[in-house]
């Protein structure tokens, strides 16, 4: 019997329901009829040109992203606006797409948060700030590393622990900092900061860190940071989704995970710490 696209978006709101999505988030089917069945399932972090490109490659019938398409309202999607483009090649394609975002962020198990704690080999990760009615779930992870290392060193360890992106991995803080505690957050997490000092951390890992922030936050005791690219520190779950889906369904749907590196950021230019010109005044 063929699996149908309302069984596969069962499974997926089992894991990741749509209840735990922020109030302001866009979470659920953005389109796709629930009686078609579907055969492929094709994870992606977002809904770009290159990746619905990728899902008709693979013929897949549905696409899961964990971005948005449409965060803000809309009233209409045409065919010459770009989104409205993605939204009409899928149809033509027969392809679904749902939306898994901060419902997937604030999951219990297996989402974008553990996935993360677990590239980074942290152990008996809990969640940094966890959810009224489930301890289990909520947002970020806080766990130990099996053996300390220097902030340097872990820098370098999430550098080969996540996807290459072109902004690389930095650090703020002593570098020889030692670090064994660690704080995580997919996507933008800067406000957990103070969650994160009250854990004990001893640095926070996240992304779309901003200057003043930073910069006020080293003059006060508390974790150094450490920022990765936004599509980095959530790729990790593209896989782990994937196969808990692949696994929830008895392997009856074939999942695949999008090899497109959807990070927005193409080059970078310019010298490592001590080079390139001086600063003005």
């Amino acid at each position: 019997m063929p699996v149908l696209l309302g069984e596969v978006l069962a499974a997926l709101d089992a894991r990741y329901p749509s209840a735990l999505a922020e109030s302001w988030d866009a979470v659920g089917l953005v389109c796709g009829d629930p009686d078609e069945p579907v055969a492929t399932v094709l994870f992606a972090v977002d809904p770009t040109a290159a990746v619905v490109d990728e899902v008709l490659a693979t013929g897949a019938g549905l696409l899961v992203t964990h971005h948005p398409l449409f965060l803000t309202p809309v009233h209409g999607v045409p065919a010459d606006d770009p989104k409205g483009r993605l939204v009409h090649r899928l149809v033509r394609a027969g392809a679904a797409h749902l939306v898994a975002h901060t419902n997937a962020d604030r999951a219990p198990e297996h989402g974008v948060n553990d996935a993360l704690a677990a590239a980074l080999g942290l152990e008996d990760a809990v969640p940094l700030e966890p959810d009224a009615t489930d301890p289990r779930a909520g947002l970020g992870r806080v766990g130990r590393l099996a053996e300390p290392m220097t902030l340097r060193e872990f820098a370098e360890h999430a550098a080969l622990a996540l996807p290459v992106t072109a902004g690389g991995v930095r650090a703020a803080g002593d570098p020889d900092r030692p670090v064994r505690t660690v704080a995580v957050c997919g996507g933008s997490g800067g406000s957990l900061l103070g969650a994160a000092a009250a854990a004990g951390a001893d640095v926070l890992l996240t992304s779309d860190l901003k200057h003043h922030p930073v910069s006020e936050a080293l003059e006060a005791p508390g974790p150094a940071l450490v920022d990765v690219a936004h599509f980095a520190s959530e790729w990790p779950w593209l896989p782990v989704a994937a196969e808990v889906l692949r696994a929830d369904l008895g392997g009856r749907v074939e999942v695949v995970v999008s090899t497109r590196r959807t990070d927005p950021w193409t080059c970078r230019a310019g010298q490592e710490e001590g080079g390139g010109r001086h600063a003005a005044g």
